[in-house]
């Protein structure tokens, strides 16, 4: 069986840009994607394939200036992909 090794981040991000943040990455087609770790606290975690990864970082730097996400430590519980 073939496994994929993804790179993750994960973020503090504003809770009403979530839903953005979601379709923005959504929008480019694999780049990477998303998942909400904490609705509450507004942590979100991307990921991303080694392969993409200079295409995705340089998203991620937009997105940071864009809407605010800053990068955190994964919370406690964090269960990775």
């Amino acid at each position: 069986m073939l496994y994929h090794h993804f790179l993750s981040r994960c973020f503090l991000v504003s809770r009403n840009q979530i839903a953005y943040l979601r379709f923005i990455l959504e929008s480019y087609d694999g780049l990477a994607f998303m998942r909400t770790l904490d609705p509450s606290r507004a942590v979100v975690e991307i990921g991303y394939s080694p392969t993409r990864r200079r295409d995705a970082e340089a998203l991620i730097l937009a997105l940071e200036k864009e809407t605010g996400l800053t990068e955190i430590p994964p919370p406690e519980d964090y269960q990775p992909l």
